[in-house]
């Protein structure tokens, strides 16, 4: 039976690019609900994985990919990058109709360079989607909106009904769309299904350059060790060498981006403001991935083990924050960096708008750690130039904890289980 669709943060992000765009591409990890959310938009769809039409599909695109284009609109165009002519096809359909909506492709691998001939500029616009937040698979309350605090919204109130055993279990299944709901074996058991099939096909295809499994294997479990890290190529290569001492960076250079490509790494870029001082920055990309579970399973940590071990659990749990914040930071214009200055100061997160709005947070799973995480958020404040940028427009202490409430110092701390964009 189809599992029932739960509501995306990106459907009124998709419903936009359609009004905006002649064509809307959806990228994404695999797994993750692009091609049903689009189904659910589109007025008729092109699946090019169809194992019955796969092959005729291929064909027509050589000769004449038009022919794939019709049909009702919008009209959906799944894995389109089995087919990369399809890309110039969409593209020149647009400028031939003149209308808006036409065509949604989805796609889970970033094609080979120079696989198409025009960017799409002017006419397909872009999206990446993630797996599901908490609000999304309906375990945080929603009480407390990123998009209110930033219009201004001071106080705030919300019980999370997340115990840290509910926690542990969400991060290790993940926000994959197909998992939720399912029993807690099954769904565990798909993740590792997923990674091995990112070990053993998806990795080697996305490029077409074979790779060796085992170095992929110990390659994540590396990623996962050192994730929400700022570990460099040479480190992950020593903490690779117990099982593959031959490796070189540059390899390792190479399977990262090819995990890259087909959006299992998604690393946190830094962030870089107006400072009263100057104060030098590190500016190194923050090790993450799309999702937690993806860690979790490479590593074999089950929500129990996660329980005996908190400082895998706490790094794991910053990177389930930090998937969060990235859904809710999209569906309202922004982005989401990290802060850290060569003097120790730090900010787990900081989420900016377009328009230049800007919010400080940092990640602490447990309540005796927020007075210590709301005084580095201070420090931070103090050290921003607010001649030359604004000041933030909130300081968030983001927790595993149960209760949302305004510090006296005005520091916001919020559950992860209360959040929503």
């Amino acid at each position: 039976m189809k599992q029932n669709y739960l509501p995306r943060v990106a459907d009124k992000a998709l419903d936009a690019a359609l009004e905006a765009s002649g064509a809307e591409l959806v990228e994404g990890a695999k797994w993750c609900g692009k091609t049903r959310t689009a189904h659910e938009k589109a007025a008729s769809t092109l699946f090019m994985q169809d194992p019955d039409q796969s092959a005729a599909y291929l064909k027509a695109a050589a000769t004449k990919p038009s022919l794939l284009l019709r049909g009702a609109t919008p009209r959906l165009l799944d894995e389109w990058q089995m087919a990369p002519v399809l890309w110039d096809a969409v593209r020149f359909a647009v400028d031939e109709r003149g209308e808006r909506g036409q065509f949604i492709l989805t796609g889970s691998a970033v094609p080979t360079d120079n696989a198409t001939q025009h960017t799409g500029t002017g006419r397909i616009s872009r999206f990446l989607m993630r797996p599901m937040s908490l609000f999304e698979s309906q375990e945080s309350t929603g009480e407390i909106a990123l998009g209110a605090l930033f219009d201004g919204q001071k106080e705030v109130e919300g019980l999370s009904s997340l115990t840290i055993e509910r926690l542990a279990f969400a991060l290790a299944r993940g926000g994959w769309p197909a998992a939720i709901g399912a029993n807690a074996h099954v769904a565990l058991r798909q993740v590792y299904d997923y990674v091995e099939a990112v070990i053993n096909v998806d990795v080697s295809r996305v490029d077409g350059i074979e790779k060796n499994p085992a170095r992929v294997r110990a390659l994540l479990r590396s990623l996962g060790r050192n994730v929400s890290t700022l570990a460099t190529i040479g480190t992950i290569r020593g903490d690779m060498a117990t099982d593959e001492a031959s490796i070189s960076e540059k390899t390792i250079s190479q399977y990262i981006n090819a995990l890259r490509r087909i959006f299992v790494v998604e690393d946190l870029p830094a962030w870089s403001p107006a400072l009263r001082s100057k104060t030098a920055l590190r500016t190194s990309r923050k090790r993450q991935f799309v999702d937690p579970s993806i860690a979790a399973a490479a590593l074999r940590a089950t929500p129990e083990r996660l329980l005996g071990d908190f400082n895998t659990f706490g790094s794991l749990f910053e990177s389930l924050c930090i998937r969060d914040l990235r859904v809710y930071a999209g569906a309202i214009d922004g982005e989401v960096f990290y802060y850290q200055d060569k003097a120790g100061l730090e900010a787990d997160a900081i989420v900016q708008l377009k328009d230049g709005r800007w919010g400080a947070v940092e990640v602490k799973m447990g309540a005796g750690e927020i007075d210590a995480a709301a005084q580095n958020l201070q420090k931070l404040q103090a050290k921003i130039n607010v001649e030359k940028m604004q000041p933030p427009v909130f300081l968030m202490v983001l927790t595993g904890t149960e209760l949302a409430y305004r510090r006296a110092d005005g520091v916001l701390v919020v559950p992860i289980g209360c959040l929503r964009a």
